[in-house]
């Protein structure tokens, strides 16, 4: 069975290409299974029913996970069984008549845009720490980009000139993006600092990369991380301070000016419109709350 599991998180890599973040999830989540398959003494995938997933299930809310946990685990499940169905290695899909749980929708965190504004003020121009992460944050809200899609930039992927940036993103789907004079600007000083220090560049995908550390390694997930909430905790009390938070944050301030939602949401790389109109509830919400900060009979 582990066997199994090794070959479709290949597939959904090579095949699917899926991210890292998305595969390791699954990875997680699979060996669970198998782990519950074992101290039940179930040695096949063909012998597993839907009593068995129920069964799991179930000791998957004992242990105190949350609905959206437990509702992962079964999407996870369903992406696997399809997937020995169609290949053959069990006769059904046991996961058909699973049901996940009722989720509350949560808004998306952002940053309103006085804050934003603090942030940018922040930062100091006068070093080459400051001017690399001013680059990083620039780029974030400029564009809205991912966190992945930020680290696996290239030199090559930045067109100054036109001032665009090619990302690539889910599925390896690319889009150019346009970018803003600030961003521009930011982007320009940090490259100067970012040639004169080439020679410390690695071979490969570091020497190419766009945004790279000290030692000439390209950006790693955690570093952007730690750097970006560093930032934005000086400036918002917000929970969550991740790069996302930006991302959201650009995404949040285009509706509130009037920017068309088909337009956010191909700037965004979305699939699907619903997944960006959770942006409309954000801005429902802000207009709610100036209306009854500002009518005497709110």
């Amino acid at each position: 069975m582990n066997d199994i599991v090794r070959d479709f998180l290949e597939y959904l890599e090579v095949e699917r290409k899926y991210s890292s973040n998305t595969i390791l999830a699954y990875d997680t989540d699979l060996s669970d299974f198998l782990s519950f398959l074992k101290e039940h003494r179930i040695s096949s995938l063909k012998k597993v029913h839907k009593d068995t997933l129920r069964s799991y299930l179930s000791s998957v809310l004992q242990k105190g996970f949350t609905k959206r946990t437990v509702a992962r685990k079964i999407a996870s499940l369903r992406s696997f069984f399809r997937y020995t169905k169609r290949r053959g290695l069990t006769d059904s899909n046991p996961t058909l008549t699973l049901v996940s749980p009722k989720l509350e929708k949560l808004l998306p965190t952002f940053l309103d845009e006085k804050s934003t504004e603090a942030l940018f003020h922040s930062l100091d121009g006068e070093t080459e720490k400051g001017r690399r992460d001013a680059a990083i944050l620039e780029l974030f809200y400029s564009s809205g980009i991912r966190l992945s899609e930020l680290i696996n930039l290239n030199l090559l992927d930045v067109d100054l000139a036109n001032t665009t940036v090619k990302v690539t993103g889910k599925g390896s789907k690319q889009r150019i993006l346009p970018v803003g004079k600030k961003a521009i600007t930011a982007l320009k000083e940090y490259l100067v600092d970012r040639h004169i220090h080439q020679k410390k560049q690695r071979t490969g995908s570091d020497q190419v990369a766009l945004f790279v550390m000290d030692d000439g390694r390209r950006f790693y997930p955690q570093a952007v991380i730690r750097m970006v909430k560093r930032y934005i905790g000086k400036v918002s009390e917000v929970k969550k301070q991740s790069p996302h938070v930006i991302r959201h944050s650009f995404a949040t301030h285009l509706l509130n000016n009037g920017a068309d939602l088909r337009a956010v949401k191909e700037l965004l790389g979305h699939e699907s419109l619903s997944t960006t109109q959770v942006y409309t509830h954000i801005s429902t919400e802000q207009m709610k709350k100036v209306y009854r900060q500002a009518h005497p009979k709110a």
